[in-house]
């Protein structure tokens, strides 16, 4: 699991834990942004879109790509870019600099992930839609009662929730999605935008359960080894 790096605010010098993000490459590998220990915030005043992004690559085929500069708000109401040490570009002069094969032959391959932005929480559930089909999974669609279920999105194979909500996602929301899709033989999948208290993400790892978060550009992250696992291997069914 991605540990936890301290981050101290350059107005106020308060301190506070930060957890790198991950995204899932194109190879199905997850990619942690490297955000050294030691590493130097700075105030973000002013958002450009070439200062937006860092190329970071991936440990398993060693593809380099854009990805999101995390930031990180202070209680202070200063908004703080995390430092992130980007991946070098290949020597030219190396003939293997440019191979992009995975370097595992186990390796899943997919084309490159398109984010949906989230504003609303339809949008959260169409981002975590998106994402599903990405990984491999077919046929979803959007139940016509969620109240009864608190189901989102089921698929072949598939049931799915979303929790858009601005409060951590609770155990029981963890255990009833277990539950239903126990029920239905299917693969039950989380999705949050404000992650999960923490015994709903304990229960999760003994259950299996998959648990992703959603920030607002609408990429999940893998919360626990069973979401590394579904990124790495897809579907169980496929």
């Amino acid at each position: 699991m991605t540990r936890s790096v301290p981050v101290r605010c350059p107005v106020c010098h308060h301190e506070q834990s930060f957890t790198p993000p991950t995204f899932p490459c194109a190879c199905g590998a997850p990619v942690t942004l490297p955000v050294p220990a030691d590493g130097t915030p700075r105030v973000l005043t002013h958002r450009t879109w070439e200062d937006s992004w860092v190329r970071v690559g991936c440990p398993m085929c060693d593809r380099r790509e854009d990805w999101p500069q995390p930031e990180l708000g202070c209680p202070c109401g200063t908004v703080i870019r995390v430092p992130v040490t980007p991946t070098p570009e290949p020597d030219p002069a190396d003939p293997g600099a440019d191979c992009t094969e995975p370097g595992g032959a186990d390796a899943l391959r997919r084309p490159a992930f398109r984010p949906v932005t989230i504003r609303t929480s339809r949008d959260a559930v169409n981002a975590a839609g998106q994402y599903l089909r990405w990984l491999g999974f077919t046929g979803l669609r959007h139940p016509r009662s969620r109240s009864l279920t608190g189901v989102d999105l089921r698929g072949d194979g598939l049931v799915a929730q979303v929790d858009p909500t601005t409060h951590p996602t609770t155990l029981r929301e963890v255990e009833c999605l277990f539950l239903t899709g126990l029920r239905d033989s299917a693969t039950a999948v989380f999705f949050s935008l404000a992650g999960y208290v923490r015994n709903a993400r304990s229960r999760a790892d003994e259950l299996r359960l998959p648990l992703f978060v959603m920030d607002l550009t609408g990429t999940p992250q893998p919360v626990n080894d069973p979401a590394d696992d579904l990124i790495r291997n897809g579907p169980p069914h496929a």
